[in-house]
């Protein structure tokens, strides 16, 4: 199955998931919601305190918000999502089907799911005459006869919370365990009938809600009751990630005004940051999560064309230096390379930085099947010329002009090389080109990287000043950072090779030589 790319995939189709949405496809950014087709408000047939939208069914502002987004290209699609991997660059997101999509950004609006007490009758009755939120639902049932059924301490609010709309209250308080004296004095004195009886039934005619029963015996005639439920977390799938948390690993995520997270690339909105948030405070921070999500990629936008606009500059100047000499280097394979290459069994190598591609020659008159990848399309010239002047045929080696930086050739190889791969800029990405040639190993290969641990002997401290940075081979295996479970170091060292300075003399070279093996 093709993974797609996005630049940002939302999880989570409600208010909050949609809000983001709308910002980020106005904003014209290629966006995928993914929704498990389960909101939190879907046992509610009207919404209120919404201003603008007061009584609206929330599956027709559902509705409506899914043809706005639509309009800015936004695709909407029902899936589960179960895993997301951090790539560096980007985000994979696995879907429950099987499915795979790659994010520069995510926005997290889940939300939460809600457990009720498991009293008899409760949970037919959500989101009808078991209510939430008084301010949601608090005018409908305003003078009636309402019950609150206290689940923990903190529900001690939301009893004198439901008061404010009826004189009729009665607090069922034996989930809560018993009330502090000034709690009971502050609910008494307030008109509030305190039951500890504990529930045992919520009793229901017809379909409709008559009372509770306690398990004293006693019903309790009511017409509507609130409870507060247990709000659990449905983010999951960022667990691998470790983000920060509120209260630890099963709190909501922390997320800043913009709705960023502690990752860089994830954000969050809604009931994700905000349990016990309504609906207008998850279409405000998904509306956030959604602008602050651009904003990470537009800085992320120039960052890249400053990248891309050095390599093109980086690789004119290599074209350039090929086109301005008939030939740059001896066309004799390096020694060092020869030496370290010579004992391995043969079979397909890769040699990243090739130049004029004596190194790829040789090894392929060695029997190794030979790729070469160089940016300069005049060193890929010659060195194409050079294997045909030896009589290889195509099926033996092979020269590709492209920028190892930005992608090399597909497939896996027994052996990936690279010799000498300096660069006089300051930003060349060394090493970020090593870690993707160690990618094109096959399990049991090797990767080899040959480089200038010194300046030569003859070069005068004007030049040494300005040439380019020389690490030790130790510490470029520190640098590249492979997995020490699937890499196993077999050379780190130093070598000196004969050579002979411009005046005629004898004199020898410094060689950093590392050759790692990708474990079967």
């Amino acid at each position: 199955m093709q993974i797609r790319q996005w630049d940002a995939v939302v999880v989570g189709g409600g208010v909050a998931g949609l809000s983001a949405a709308q910002m980020l496809g106005r904003a014209g950014r290629s966006t995928l919601v993914l929704d498990a087709g389960a909101p939190r408000n879907r046992f509610a047939a009207h919404m209120h305190g919404v201003l603008g939208h007061d009584g609206v069914d929330p599956a027709e502002l559902l509705r409506r918000g899914r043809a706005e987004v639509a309009a800015y290209g936004v695709v909407v699609e029902a899936a589960t999502v179960v895993d997301v991997v951090d790539e560096g660059d980007a985000l994979r997101v696995r879907r429950a089907d099987g499915g795979e999509e790659r994010a520069r950004s995510l926005v997290v609006t889940t939300g939460v799911r809600d457990e009720l007490p498991d009293i008899p009758g409760l949970v037919p009755l959500w989101g009808e005459s078991v209510l939430h939120c008084p301010y949601c639902h608090g005018w409908e049932v305003r003078g009636r006869g309402l019950g609150v059924l206290a689940t923990t301490p903190a529900s001690i609010h939301q009893i004198e919370l439901v008061r404010q709309w009826s004189e009729q209250v009665t607090a069922f308080t034996a989930l809560a365990g018993p009330l502090d004296p000034s709690v009971e004095e502050r609910l008494t004195a307030r008109g509030i009938r305190i039951v500890t009886s504990p529930v045992v039934e919520v009793v229901s005619t017809d379909g409709a809600l008559s009372g509770i029963r306690t398990a004293d015996g006693a019903d309790h005639a009511l017409d509507a009751v609130f409870a507060a439920p247990a709000a659990r977390r449905l983010d999951g799938f960022l667990d691998g990630l470790g983000l920060i948390r509120v209260d630890g690993a099963d709190g909501a995520l922390v997320a800043d005004e913009r709705g960023a997270t502690s990752h860089p690339r994830i954000f969050a909105a809604g009931n994700t940051i905000a349990p016990y948030g309504n609906v207008p405070l998850s279409m405000g921070t998904g509306s956030m999560a959604g602008a602050g999500a651009n904003a990470a990629l537009v800085v992320e936008d120039a960052s890249l064309a400053v990248a891309d606009a050095r390599r093109v500059r980086r690789n004119a100047a290599w074209e350039e230096r090929y086109s301005a000499e008939e030939r740059v280097w001896s066309h004799r394979v390096n020694a060092t390379l020869a030496a370290v290459v010579e004992p391995l069994p043969v079979g397909r190598v890769l040699d990243v930085g090739c130049g004029e591609g004596a190194d790829a020659v040789w090894l392929a008159e060695h029997g190794w099947d030979a790729t070469g990848v160089d940016v300069s399309a005049t060193a890929i010239a010659r060195a194409t010329d050079a294997a045909a002047a030896r009589g290889l045929e195509a099926d033996r080696v092979r020269f590709v002009s492209g920028d190892a930086a930005s992608a090399l050739p597909d497939g896996a190889f027994d052996l990936v090389t690279a010799s000498f791969l300096h660069s006089w800029e300051d930003d060349f990405p060394r090493i970020g080109i090593l870690r993707s040639a160690a990618d094109r190993v096959a399990p049991g290969g090797r990767l080899l990287v040959i480089s200038h641990a010194a300046p030569p002997p003859w070069s005068s401290a004007e030049t040494h000043a300005h040439a380019p940075v020389m690490l030790s081979p130790a510490d470029e295996l520190a640098l590249l950072a492979l997995d020490t479970a699937e890499w196993t170091p077999e050379l780190v060292e130093v070598r000196a090779r004969a050579a002979t300075a411009p005046d005629g003399s004898p004199a020898h070279l410094d060689d950093g030589v590392l050759l790692l093996r990708r474990r079967g």
